[in-house]
């Protein structure tokens, strides 16, 4: 099988304007991602809307590929960059690489890919729970997955739910996953995922995996001890910089 690795970026984040072009120890945060996808990929590009990412990725000797603005997330900017880039490649499986995450471990990206075989229609990656804090953090999505480890719902509540345990016991008496929000997808599978219309699930929640279940897709997980640190806020990156500075 033939992958190809896309990161979605745009410039007009909410809470971090311009975000992918800040710099990280005086590298854009969209070439730490760029670099370190590619030590795991040979066939890596950065699909944007935004003329700034363009030629900053452009100039430090990145892939890059121009796409509509009006893409509503990630998801469905990589599946216009697909059907581009599938016009000039082969390829078979869509690694979609947050754009957000400069210290994302290229091992984890291999483990995505390793999931395919005949079957595979979707991949993504989890992890055990070690923090009752985490747990219970609504951003910290949760999974609970079958005996194959697909996934069979996810959600921002703790699940599954611990009857007659209280709550600072449930690490101890159930195993739970936190979802790591990287996806690898047949392209074909790609393509018509970003058809399908939201459903009410997906409304409730505010997660887009759910779309998918709920249009019977199959989404097989696997278990990561690997978490890169995602950068939505000016405080993250001050975050990034200081576990830099702390290597150094």
């Amino acid at each position: 099988m033939k992958f190809i690795g896309i990161i979605p970026a745009r410039y007009k984040s909410i809470r971090f304007p311009g975000k992918p072009l800040a710099l990280l120890n005086n590298k854009p945060i969209i070439q730490w991602v760029y670099e370190n996808a590619a030590l795991a990929l040979e066939n890596v590009w950065v699909a944007t809307d935004d003329d700034r990412i363009y030629k900053t990725v452009e100039k430090f000797g990145g892939k890059v590929i121009k796409t509509l603005s009006s893409h509503r997330s990630g998801t469905d900017r990589c599946a216009e960059a697909s059907r581009i880039l599938s016009e000039k490649f082969s390829f078979d499986i869509v690694i979609n690489i947050q754009g957000d995450e400069p210290f994302i471990n290229p091992e984890q990206i291999k483990q995505l890919a390793s999931c395919f075989n005949e079957k595979t229609e979707i991949a993504t990656l989890i992890k055990k729970i070690e923090t009752t804090e985490e747990l219970f953090n609504s951003n910290r999505p949760k999974v609970v997955i079958d005996n194959n480890r697909n996934a069979l719902y996810f959600s921002r509540s703790p699940i599954p739910f611990v009857r007659g345990e209280k709550e600072y016991n449930w690490l101890l008496a159930a195993t739970f996953w936190v979802h790591i929000g990287m996806y690898a997808y047949r392209n074909k599978i790609l393509q018509e995922i970003t058809k399908l219309h939201p459903g009410k699930l997906e409304s409730a929640e505010a997660l887009e995996q759910l779309r998918w279940l709920e249009n019977g897709f199959k989404i097989k997980t696997s278990v990561t001890r690997h978490e890169s640190i995602g950068i939505d806020t000016p405080d993250d990156l001050q975050t990034a910089k200081d576990i830099i500075n702390g290597l150094k």
